[in-house]
This record gives structure tokens, sequence and C-alpha cells, in this order.
């Protein structure tokens, strides 16, 4: 079986790892290998070597630094298979989606190459006679990023390219389910000529998380994983005086209009909900019918779901794999219990769905829950799987006062071929982001990436613009090199117009 241990300076770096986690194949449900847990020991030595790292990190030039990470845009772009094939054999997710979460990290790193141009600041010649000011940001030091298991190259590919263009070095902590994932960009990141000690990767457990949120030298954390988790990371990193981007969880809607094309719709519908088994914090996790459209909706899903091929992510048919743990199969599929217990109608039982995979894998096909209400837990609760539900509503004005008291706030799409039902969807929707006829509507890498209410802690979002504020702070510099030796002591606060009378005064 493969070990897994921490990347920490350059090189693997084994620690005195009396704790282990197990690393499964989920679609066997066989054991593959082992990862080391980090103690604090091993997260000290990761942030010493960021920190030993920084300063001449941060002198780097921006060319230089942009010339590494071209570089190592080139290599992820060699390597996609790659890494498509660690990812599948550790989360489950078929190939082809496999390499599209690469390439959506492929993105953010292409933007990161064009740092230059993101860090130019401000300048005004003569704010005040012989006065000159102009701003500039500067990178923050140590920062680190806790990823989550669903995607364990595309989120940490968020991240640390931005980060370290900025200047900063980086500790990473990547989920412990599928941890091989960060240890291949860490050696992509040595050879596209990245100095030792800018990119770390340290892996574990609770404990693990605690050091990098309690640790002095880390001056701030990025997280994405459930709200639950992203509300400690922030309150316990905000309480330390780190900057926090903590993205949680969601549950977005997909509203559906009488006038949209319903096999349009019903075909995004089972993409959105259903692709990576539903494991994306993006995924369409309920269909609002609007004005008596769910009955054609049920009846075309029903249709594309059984053809839909569930299967190992390595065979070329296969549309969807198994889920990442046999507890978390479990805990989803319990859902389709309780949504038939609660009052709900099971349109599809995934329990049911045939499986092209061996017996023991996380298997759970696609399932479709409809006449869904808001009190239900099917509604209410995150399943984070392949379970869709149905809620049925009258009108727009019902479906979005449904979005409004949900309490989440990450993606919401509608479709329709009215304009105006698209415009009104995208002015007043509680979402960060949105979709017209677009189901998982995440932005491309000059946007940025995050939610609204109880799907961000925090004030900016990942990646784009947000993303170099977010790893960056500002500077402004006033300075005054004209009459040097000719200045007059006021105690009175500076302003132009008093410089501007001193100074006719003088010439006069």
């Amino acid at each position: 079986m493969k070990q897994i241990t921490h990347w920490i300076n350059g090189q693997t770096w084994v620690g005195d790892a009396k704790r282990r986690g197990k690393i499964f194949d989920p679609a066997t449900g066989q054991q593959t290998g082992e990862v080391d847990f980090a103690t604090n020991a091993e997260v000290e030595a990761a942030v010493a070597a960021a920190a030993a790292a920084f300063p001449a990190w941060r002198a780097t030039s921006l060319a230089k630094r942009t010339t590494a990470l071209f570089k190592l845009r080139e290599l992820l772009a060699t390597h996609v298979d790659e890494v498509a094939a660690i990812l599948t054999s550790e989360h489950g997710k078929v190939t082809n989606d496999a390499a599209g979460e690469v390439a959506r990290g492929l993105e953010v790193v292409e933007f990161a190459c064009g740092i230059a141009q993101l860090l130019k600041g401000e300048f005004t010649e003569n704010a005040s006679t012989g006065v000159n000011v102009h701003s500039l940001r500067q990178p923050l030091g140590v920062v680190a990023g806790i990823t989550p298991f669903n995607f364990p190259a595309m989120v940490p590919l968020w991240m640390f390219p931005l980060a370290i263009a900025c200047g900063n070095t980086f500790v990473l902590k990547p989920s412990e389910r599928d941890p091989s994932a960060s240890n291949f960009l860490a050696e992509l990141v040595a050879e596209a000529g990245i100095p030792n000690g800018v990119f770390n990767v340290v892996h574990g457990d609770k404990e693990a998380v605690d050091r990098i949120l309690t640790h002095p030298g880390i001056a701030a954390v990025s997280f994405v994983g459930s709200t639950a988790v992203a509300r400690y990371i922030y309150e316990t990193a905000a309480h330390e005086g780190k900057r926090v981007q903590a993205l949680g969880g969601a549950k977005n809607h997909m509203v559906v209009m009488p006038d949209a094309d319903m096999g349009d719709a019903a075909e995004a519908a089972v993409s959105a909900g259903f692709g990576s088994a539903g494991e994306r914090c993006m995924a369409a996790s309920v269909l609002v019918a609007v004005g008596g459209c769910g009955d054609e909706l049920v009846e075309r899903i029903q249709a594309r779901v059984a053809r839909l091929t569930v299967g190992d992510g390595v065979n070329a048919d296969s549309e969807m794999g198994p889920l990442v743990t046999v507890e978390h199969r479990d805990r989803v599929a319990s859902y389709i219990g309780i949504g038939e217990a609660e009052g709900a109608k099971i349109a599809i039982d995934g329990r049911n769905h045939d499986v092209k995979g061996a017996p023991g894998g996380y298997w759970l096909g696609p399932s479709l829950i409809d006449e869904v209400s808001v009190d239900m837990r099917v509604y209410t609760d995150e399943i984070f799987g392949p379970v869709l539900s149905i809620v049925r509503v009258d009108s727009l004005d019902a479906a979005l006062e449904l979005i409004e008291r949900n309490g989440y706030g990450n993606g919401a799409a509608i479709f329709t071929n009215d304009g105006g039902a698209a415009q009104r969807f995208e002015t007043e929707v509680a979402a960060g982001m949105v979709g017209i006829n677009v189901a998982i509507p995440v932005p491309v890498s000059y946007y940025s990436f995050g939610g609204w209410n109880d799907s961000l802690f925090g004030d900016l979002h990942i990646y784009g613009a947000d993303g170099v504020q977010f790893y960056t702070r500002g500077k402004a510099v006033t300075s005054r090199w004209q009459n040097i030796g000719q200045h007059h002591a006021s105690l009175a606060f500076p302003n132009a117009t008093a410089s501007e009378k001193a100074r006719d005064e003088s010439e006069g």
C-alpha cells in the first residue's frame, strides 16, 4: 500500500506518525494506502519553512514569479491525465469529470500568471503642492488553505497559485480522505522552479487544523467545506487575529419556469444534481418547478436516469462513480427513507439503480424525491450526494421567497425563455452566484467564487479580484521631494487649502 506523508521545504517529510488515516478506493471498498496525520511538530516545521522562504520570495521580481507560474501551468496541462487518475482512485469521480476538475483549477493558475497587471497600484501627482500619493498592495506572509475531499485538486489550485503569485508562502492542509493529489501538485510546484518552502503540505485531521488556526505565524486562512466547520474556522481564526475566508455549505435551487425548454432543463438537472455523485458545493439539490411543469420534469428526469450508467470511474462508459466513503454513502442513502417517512414521494430510488462496479464499492444511484415541502429534512439538510428534491410552487414570487428563506446562498439558477423573469431573478435572488439557463454557475477565474448568508463567512470570495485582495494588504504612500528644508511647522491638521495659502504667501 502507498504511504502518503507531508511535503515540507521542498521534500517529503516523514514525521513521527503515531496516527494515520486509511485511504480507500471508493469503487472497490479496498484500502489502498495510509496517510500520516500531522502533530503540532509537523505544522510548526511547515510554518517555519514557509516563514524562512518568505523574505526572498517576496523580494523575487514579478517577472520571475510569473515565469515560474507559467511553468507550473505548462506542467499541469501536461499531467492532467495523471492528476485525474489520482482523483478517480481516491475520490471515485469518473475520469472525464476528474479531468474537468483539473482544467478548472488550471484556469486560476492562468489568471495568476497575470499577476503583474493584477498588483498594479494607483498614483496621483501633485495631490498637494509638491506632494504625490500612490498606493500599493503587499503580501501578508505565511498563509494557509484547508481544503475539502470533493475537489482535492481544484480547490487547492483556487488558493495557492494566486497566494504565491502575490508574494506569500503557503501551507496546505488537504482532506485526509484523498490526499495524494496535493503531494503531486507539490512536486509540480518544485519542478516549476518555485523555491523550497514557498509551498508546503501537511496532512491530518482536526489536530492539524486547530494548530493552523491558532498559529501566530500564519496571517490568513482560506477554507472550503461544510457550514458548521466554516463557522468554526472563521470564529477561531478571526479570534486569533487572522484574515479568514471560509466558504460553507449550500442548498442550491434550480428554478424551472413553465416557458423553459423542458428537455434542456431536465438534462441540466440530471447533470447538476448527479454529476460527481452530487458531491459538489454547487450541485443542484432542489429543483423548483413553477406553475405546473413538475410532472413533465419528473418524467423526463426518470427517462434520463434510467439510461445513466453508474460504475467505476476508470470505465469510459461510466457517467457517475461511487461516493467517497461507505459512511457518507450510508448517510446519503438514509435520506431516501427519511423523505418517504416525512410524506414525500420517491420518484427515483437510487438504492435500486443497476451498478457496473465491484460489490464492495460505495454505490448509490441517482435519487429523485418529489412533493417535498420546506419543513422536510431532505429540504433543510445539506445532503451532499446524488439526491435531488422537487418543490412545486405557483409563481416566480414564491420561488424567490423560498430561496430567500432557505438560509444558504451559494448558487441559484433559473431556466426560462422569458428575459424579464431572468432579469428579475438575477436582481432579486439571494445567492452569490447565479445561473440563467446555466445549472452550475461557477464563475470563470477572472471573476470570484463565493456565496452569501450561511455559505460564506468573511468578506471576500475566492480567486479573481477578491482573491488578490484577500492575499494582499493595501498601503498608501504620501511623499514630498520638492522644497525640502522650507517647511514651516504648523500644529493644524494638514490640508490642501492651508498648504496652498502658505505657498502663495512665501512667493508673494
